[in-house]
Order: C-alpha cells, then sequence, then structure tokens
C-alpha cells in the first residue's frame, strides 16, 4: 500500500530533479490541481505546471494531519516551504486527497 509520505516522498524528489513526467505520474488521470496559478484538470496539467517551475526549485514539506476517509481515500494536509535559488521561500499550505496511491487532488493556499 502507498502511502501518503511516499508519494510526497517522489513529488518533493521529482521537483528538485526539475521532472515533471515524473511529477504528473503520481497524480489520477483526472487530477484536479491547483498550484499558484489557475487551476488545471489532469495529468498534462501537472506536467505543464511543472515545466514552468524554474531550475533549483525544492518543496519541503510537513505533515499537519491526515485522514483515512474510506479504503484507498487519504486526505492529507501539509505546510509546504517551496524554496527558490534566486528569491526568498514561499510557504504554502496544500490539501491532497489521495486515492488508490495517486493524486487525485491538490490544493494549494499561499500563506
Amino acid at each position: 500500500m502507498t502511502t501518503l509520505t511516499d508519494v510526497l516522498d517522489q513529488w518533493a524528489a521529482g521537483i528538485a530533479a526539475h521532472d515533471p513526467k515524473a511529477v504528473a505520474e503520481l497524480f489520477t488521470e483526472d487530477a484536479i490541481f491547483q498550484g499558484l496559478h489557475p487551476y488545471g484538470v489532469g495529468r498534462d496539467a501537472v506536467a505543464a505546471y511543472y515545466d514552468s517551475q524554474p531550475l533549483g526549485l525544492t518543496a519541503k514539506y510537513d505533515v499537519l494531519e491526515t485522514r483515512q476517509l474510506a479504503a484507498g481515500l487519504t486526505l492529507g494536509y501539509l505546510s509546504v516551504d517551496f524554496s527558490f535559488t534566486d528569491r526568498p521561500t514561499i510557504t504554502v499550505n496544500l490539501s491532497i486527497l489521495l486515492q488508490d496511491g495517486l493524486i487525485a487532488h491538490y490544493q494549494v493556499s499561499r500563506l
């Protein structure tokens, strides 16, 4: 069984490696994705979003809350620091819904 932290560790590694396709593979094919730009749906939207991010971007997360909503359905609420090579770190809140080991919903709120 894939856990929330397993997926998040892969997500953070894909961001650090600037590998948008690897990040997108962690999402369901119809995932709803809301980063700091207008929302998108699906893996192509996720890949495009992360492809537009600068080289050297990293994500450090802290899981604040989790809820097992049903079998194969986990809700996570996190604090994430996105660090850049050329500007200050941005701290956001992130809610994700993990469905059968993949991210089905991703919602960022800037503090």
